[in-house]
């Protein structure tokens, strides 16, 4: 979700360009809800048949490296895309990339959004916009809900979706604490419904109270399309920082994100951005986090404090 902004940018400064998104099939239900995206190609695709030519066919004037894979760099390299963009971290970019930014993540103070757009320096776009413009130029709008989940809505009650798990790619915030706020949920003028895989829900399954009649267990039912149907139909989402709590984001839901302060996890790189959208922490000033040890401060975010968030109303 963090790139779709980079490309908005794109289009912003020159309209006419044509954007051919490069991704894993995974991505394409997200990637497909993006104005500003052309064409897509999967990398299952350019994995399967001949790499070289498919990306020669494109005539391209330029590939930027987003994530940059090192068999991209080499197919694009060999197809003779005129400009290829990378970084000057990366080894492989000095042999098969034209133009090298430098720049790194790692000790960057920016967001991942931000941190991205720094790639098109090339093209002259060389400024850091702000997080409120990039939410801006997400592009990005959820299909209309399924028929199964529009059942789900109930007049008069606010949906709130719960997405406990993070497939380890965030320190999380706790099944207990996510059972405490589904019973605060259940006590008001809410619908909850729980989102995650099936091995997700599996785990879940065995500490949420899920047999309220105003909760909803959607673990393992729905595909990425549906989810993100579902996603853009609701009022908020919960979840650490996760694909689904950025989705959120983007379709101007409230999304609140759990996150942990330490580096280069934080909310200051990977906050969701939206006008709607929101980083907690326990602590931003948690010593333990900031001495990269390992700390379970994320915790300690009570559940209090996630219902008084779902429950505020903007002026």
């Amino acid at each position: 979700m963090l790139t779709l902004p980079t490309a908005g940018l794109l289009k912003e400064r020159f309209p006419g360009v044509r954007i051919t998104f490069l991704g894993r099939s995974y991505t394409r239900p997200v990637i497909e809800r993006c104005a500003h995206i052309d064409n897509i190609i999967t990398l299952e695709e350019l994995e399967a048949k001949k790499a070289v030519s498919i990306l020669g066919a494109l005539k391209a004037d330029a590939l930027v490296h987003v994530f940059p894979k090192k068999e991209v760099a080499r197919w694009s390299a060999r197809a003779g895309i005129p400009a290829r963009i990378g970084t000057t971290n990366r080894l492989w970019h000095w042999y098969t990339c034209t133009h090298r930014v430098a720049f790194s993540r790692k000790r960057s103070e920016l967001h991942e959004a931000q941190l991205n757009t720094k790639l098109l320096a090339p093209f002259g776009i060389n400024e850091v916009p702000s997080l409120s413009q990039l939410a801006a130029l997400s592009g990005f709008t959820a299909p209309k809900s399924s028929e199964a989940t529009r059942s789900w809505t109930v007049p008069g009650r606010r949906t709130v979706i719960l997405h406990p798990g993070s497939k380890g790619s965030a320190v999380e915030w706790g099944l207990d604490n996510f059972a405490t706020l589904i019973r605060s949920l259940n006590a008001g003028p809410y619908t909850t419904i729980v989102t995650g895989t099936q091995t997700e829900a599996e785990h879940y399954r065995t500490v949420l109270p899920l047999d309220h009649a105003n909760t909803i267990d959607a673990g393992g039912r729905l595909s990425l399309h549906e989810l993100i149907g579902l996603i853009g139909g609701s009022d908020a989402l919960v979840a650490a920082s996760t694909g689904p709590l950025h989705i959120a984001a983007a379709c101007g839901i409230r999304a609140i994100g759990l996150f942990s302060p330490r580096r280069p996890i934080h909310p200051g790189r990977w906050a969701p951005i939206g006008r709607d959208a929101h980083a907690l922490t326990y602590d931003p000033a948690c010593e333990r986090c900031a001495a990269g040890q390992s700390c379970d401060c994320i915790h300690r975010i009570t559940p209090k404090r996630v219902l008084e968030l779902i429950q505020y109303t903007r002026a």
